[in-house]
């Protein structure tokens, strides 16, 4: 599975994605330009002491990303989309891609790829959900689909 985060602008989300994926071992795929250093203290204090299981590749630009991720389907996270994300199967391979903050995903990127753009469904009053936020509901619905491989699921240890 893979997260591919375009342009983020928080180093705080960044870091609480960068948690996520090292967590379920979820390759993280970031777009420059970043809103942020790779050393901002924030973003370092988001992952936590996780930051050495994390899988991350950083890319000068999509184009670079996706010539990289050749063979994979992309799924373009949205507000604009009509397909919800649980209305998908899921695989291993798949990559999610979520937008900045600010704006989320370029329209001509979505208008590229009308098939492929999902949704986490929200009230008609609400502009968006924060992005570790939707990161996390929809990276936790695919590794539940594809049956959380190479994740510990159950605990046997007493209290």
């Amino acid at each position: 599975m893979h997260i591919l985060l375009v342009n983020p602008e928080i180093p705080g989300n960044t870091g609480n994605i960068a948690r996520l994926c090292a967590a379920e071992h979820v390759q993280l795929h970031l777009v420059k330009p970043l809103g942020f250093s790779l050393d901002d203290r924030h973003l370092k204090r988001a992952g936590l002491d996780y930051w050495d299981l994390l899988d991350v590749q950083i890319y000068e630009n999509y184009e670079e990303a996706v010539e990289k991720l050749a063979g994979h389907h992309f799924y373009f996270n949205t507000t604009k989309a009509d397909t919800c994300y649980t209305d998908i199967r899921f695989t291993d391979e798949d990559v999610l891609v979520f937008g900045r903050e600010s704006c989320g995903l370029p329209e001509d990127l979505l208008k590229k790829h009308p098939g492929d753009c999902i949704r986490i469904p929200m009230i008609d009053e609400a502009r968006s959900l924060n992005l570790s936020n939707a990161v996390a509901i929809v990276t936790m619905e695919a590794l539940r689909q594809t049956g959380f491989k190479g994740l510990k699921q159950k605990d046997h240890r007493l209290f």
